[in-house]
């Protein structure tokens, strides 16, 4: 089975910066495609970023030149750069990873990221 556990989130002013870390335990990180969800009360979960095992990239227009998602296969861990951060990015963010031939998906318990003057 799969575990993922976020943490980085916290309170920062706009124009702050952030970096979210997700933490995968199981095996064969490297086949899965991993992404960035959040969360805002009241509305639908919205893809971030996601980045696959080839290395391709997507991005949510809302934050192209500001995030950038990275993973490390030797840590098995991926990130979340957040800068430029607005207040509109206040979210519950989520770490997910699929796996594209098993069809198995997994989810994180979310990290609060609250962007407030």
């Amino acid at each position: 089975q799969v575990q993922l556990v976020e943490s980085g989130g916290g309170l920062v002013q706009p124009g702050g910066s952030l970096r979210l870390s997700c933490a995968f335990s199981g095996s064969s990180f490297s086949d899965y495609t991993m992404g960035w969800y959040r969360q805002i009360p009241g509305k639908q979960r919205e893809l971030v970023a996601s980045i696959f095992r080839g290395g391709s990239i997507n991005y949510a227009d809302s934050v192209k030149g500001r995030f950038t998602i990275s993973r490390d296969n030797a840590k098995t861990t991926v990130s979340l750069q957040m800068n430029s951060l607005k207040t509109e990015d206040t979210a519950v963010y989520y770490c997910k990873a699929f796996h594209p031939w098993r069809t198995a998906e997994y989810w994180g318990q979310g990290t609060q990221v609250t962007v407030s003057s």
